[in-house]
Order: C-alpha cells, then structure tokens, then sequence
C-alpha cells in the first residue's frame, strides 16, 4: 500500500512539473526578451543623455550676441551718439555693454566720448546687439553672469574645499 501511495505521488508530481514547465517555459522566454529589451532601453537612454549633454553644453557655449555677417559690420553707421542710444535703449550700464561686447568699461567710454571707434569682432557684436531687445539682454547678462560666478566662487576656495568639490562631482 506504501508502494502505490508513492508511486501516485511520483506520478502527480511529474504531471505537475511537466504542467509548470510547459506554463513557465513561455515566461522564462518572454522574461529573457524583455532583459534584453531593457539593456537595449537602456543603451539608447545612455546615448540620448549624452547628446542632451551635448547639446546643452552646445548651447551655453552659443555666442552670447546673435551673428552679423561682416559686410553688415562694416556697413553699418557706429557713432558716439549712436553706441549711447544703444546702451540706454536696452537700459544698460557702460560695464554691461562693455561685458556683452567682450571689452573693457573703459573702452566703451571711449567709444562714447569719440576717443575711439570700435572695429572687427567688437564691432559685429555692437551691431548684432541692435537686434536684442531688453529681455534678450537680460537674459543673456544672467548667463554670463552664471558662468563668471561659478569661477569666482571656486577661485575664492581653499585648495582643499576645491578638492572635495571636484571629488563630489
């Protein structure tokens, strides 16, 4: 009685292994296709946080001032009066036209006063700042404002608080 006891268990189990494995088998499959899927997933997503990287770092490196072709530099009328109009018009101060440009205060000064005419990039760049308007310029002050501030605020550092920065990431 023992013997056939175990022999219709052995019996029930083996049906019931061959029923899980026709039931899991299917499973097993779809589960290694969808790892795959995942790595997969996961290299694309890889890829497309680097070209966002890219991009962004393409974007913050974008010239601060929209291009003007250099005919359109030459061509264009830059008098003392004319670079005043301009500075007040967008409602800044000879510092921040001097820091949108690429120069010194002074030499925007001087560009006032008659003392000197601005020529080749610095130009182009008076001339592109026409086309800005306020808002532009405010904007465009604050992200050179960003950059500046994050070198300032390093080079203020103890050696050993920049260290632990650059090891923080």
């Amino acid at each position: 009685m023992a013997k056939l006891e175990s022999v219709i268990r052995e019996a029930i189990a083996r049906g019931a292994r061959r029923q899980i494995r026709v039931a899991v088998t299917p499973l097993r499959r779809e589960v290694v296709r969808l790892r795959r899927k995942v790595v997969e997933l996961q290299g694309t997503l890889t890829t497309l946080r680097r070209s966002a990287n890219g991009w962004k770092r393409f974007m913050e490196a974008a010239p601060v001032i929209p291009h003007v072709s250099e005919e359109e530099a030459k061509t264009a009328r830059l008098s003392p009066r004319l670079i005043t109009s301009l500075r007040r018009r967008l409602g800044l101060s000879q510092v921040a036209l001097a820091r949108l440009v690429g120069v010194s205060a002074p030499a925007v000064a001087h560009w006032e006063g008659g003392g000197a005419t601005p020529t080749g990039q610095n130009r182009a760049n008076l001339v592109a700042l026409r086309r800005v308007g306020k808002r532009e310029v405010k904007e465009l002050l604050s992200r050179q404002f960003k950059k500046t501030a994050s070198r300032v605020s390093r080079l203020h550092m103890r050696p050993t608080e920049r260290l632990r920065k650059r090891s923080r990431g």
